[in-house]
């Protein structure tokens, strides 16, 4: 498959091969779901609170006397079928309430095929590079309409944040626009918007980057896992080695003085 590369101009100056099996080969619509209520799932704060008639900030006197006015008999105004009052099921629930989990090689095939579902239907748009010389909206409509996008939008932008500066700014008051960092795109924000704007040389990180790990070697031997061993050990955990191995030459517990054992004797 050979997606075209657009400049800001809205015209065509190249192309992008993409191999469709690398991608899935074919639409699989119960993954993408399931992975898109995953992520939208766990979007929610999962944080709904409604308050019982005890909760409720109010008096607690008895709203008229309890005879001779032939109406019902009420105390306060607290009840549940009064307006302004208490749930009789109030709701009490965990943050992690609606948390979902899949596992990592089907959530990143979930990805690639939500993607391949994007270029099928021609709703991906591959610029060489977004870079605007001062923050203005005006300056990123027409940069939209050149590309033919007249539908919601997410825009994957560069992890690097000096870099897309201009583009942030001038994109954050336009309706119907999403922004997103491209190394972090999922199935989420492929579907949730009708086109994806992203650069051509973030389209290739993401597709040879983690993502594209979707067999065995993605618990194998995961891309980055040489960097974090490479990695020098915290501060933390220097000051914590180096005080074990002050115990063990003193023989005693890390952080006793050799005057604190002396008048502990």
């Amino acid at each position: 498959m050979d997606v075209p590369v657009y400049n800001m101009q809205g015209s065509q100056v190249g192309s992008m091969p993409i191999d469709e099996k690398s991608l899935g080969g074919t639409i699989n619509a119960a993954l993408i779901k399931q992975a898109y209520v995953m992520y939208h799932a766990n979007l929610r704060q999962g944080s709904a609170r409604t308050k019982t008639r005890a909760e409720v900030e109010g008096s607690t006197k008895k709203i008229y006397k309890q005879k001779g006015t032939g109406r019902a008999r009420h105390s306060d105004r607290k009840p549940p079928h009064f307006k302004g009052g208490g749930h009789t099921f109030a709701k009490h629930r965990r943050r992690e309430h609606y948390h979902l989990e899949m596992p990592k090689k089907m959530r990143r095939a979930a990805n690639r095929n939500a993607l391949l579902a994007k270029l099928i239907d021609n709703e991906v748009r591959v610029v060489d590079r977004i870079d605007f010389d001062k923050p203005k909206t005006t300056a990123f409509l027409g940069f939209l309409k050149a590309l033919n996008v007249d539908k919601s939008a997410f825009v994957a932008l560069s992890p690097d944040p000096a870099r897309t500066k201009t583009a942030r700014l001038s994109a954050r008051n336009v309706e119907g626009v999403t922004l997103g960092r491209s190394d972090t795109m999922n199935a989420f924000n492929l579907l949730t918007s009708r086109f994806i704007v992203i650069e051509k040389d973030a389209l290739e990180a993401w597709l040879s980057g983690p993502w594209s790990q979707t067999g065995k070697d993605a618990k194998v031997s995961p891309m980055g896992a040489e960097a974090r061993e490479e990695a020098p050990a915290p501060a933390a955990k220097k000051l914590r080695r180096s005080a074990q191995k002050r115990a063990a030459a003193g023989g005693g517990k890390p952080g006793k003085t050799a005057a604190a054992k002396k008048g502990g004797e």
